[in-house]
């Protein structure tokens, strides 16, 4: 549950929003249960990967408040929409989803890899990091980042490490580098560690 009170409060209230990958859509029914916005909707795969949603909203009698959809990324969705979350998925997968013209003004995701590729990604889509914070869930590190549409200049320690100043997260980011760096000797890494460790708290 950490991760979808760290989702939902970067979610701007009353917003017209959509998880994508909703699984159990528990975002979805955090979301309208504490009065975030109740204009929310979850989509999925298939049917198959939308059952336990549907389960969950009769558990919670939201049946007829939350709207379920079958579809791949934004592929069959009419609706538009302000906001979007994309949570739970890795950065390639991602990519795939956002390859597309006429994105929402504001996309919350959180990849759990490859972080740095995909903030590269969407600084070159015309998205700026409005927002990012970390959240350690079970020894795991899960990055979040609010974007909306506009420019930024990213740093490469930006593009590294990111924009949430957490400095436990940062140790993390270089000993991640280091260990990579040990096996493979590549001096790609060692320019990373080199550009973490110059940037001064």
């Amino acid at each position: 549950m950490i991760r979808i009170k760290a989702l939902a409060s970067l979610v701007d209230k009353d917003s017209k929003l959509i998880d994508i990958g909703t699984d159990h859509a528990l975002l979805p029914i955090y979301l309208y249960e504490n009065k975030i916005t109740k204009n929310v909707t979850g989509s999925d795969i298939s049917s198959n990967a939308l059952e336990f949603a549907k389960v969950n909203l009769e558990k919670h009698k939201l049946s007829d408040k939350i709207k379920l959809i079958v579809s791949d990324g934004f592929d069959n969705l009419d609706d538009e929409y302000d906001t979007t979350v994309i949570s739970g998925m890795g950065t390639d997968t991602i990519k795939k989803i956002l390859d597309r013209e006429n994105l929402p003004k504001k996309l919350i995701i959180s990849s759990h890899k490859n972080v740095d590729k995909l903030r590269l990604f969407m600084n070159k889509k015309g998205y700026k990091i409005t927002k990012e914070i970390i959240i350690k869930d079970n020894n795991i590190y899960y990055d979040i980042i609010k974007y909306e549409k506009g420019k930024e200049i990213l740093s490469n320690y930006d593009i590294l490490v990111g924009k949430s100043n957490d400095s436990e997260y940062k140790l993390y980011v270089l000993d991640k580098y280091k260990k990579i760096y040990a096996k493979s000797k590549n001096n790609k890494y060692l320019e990373y560690i080199n550009i973490i460790e110059r940037k001064q708290d």
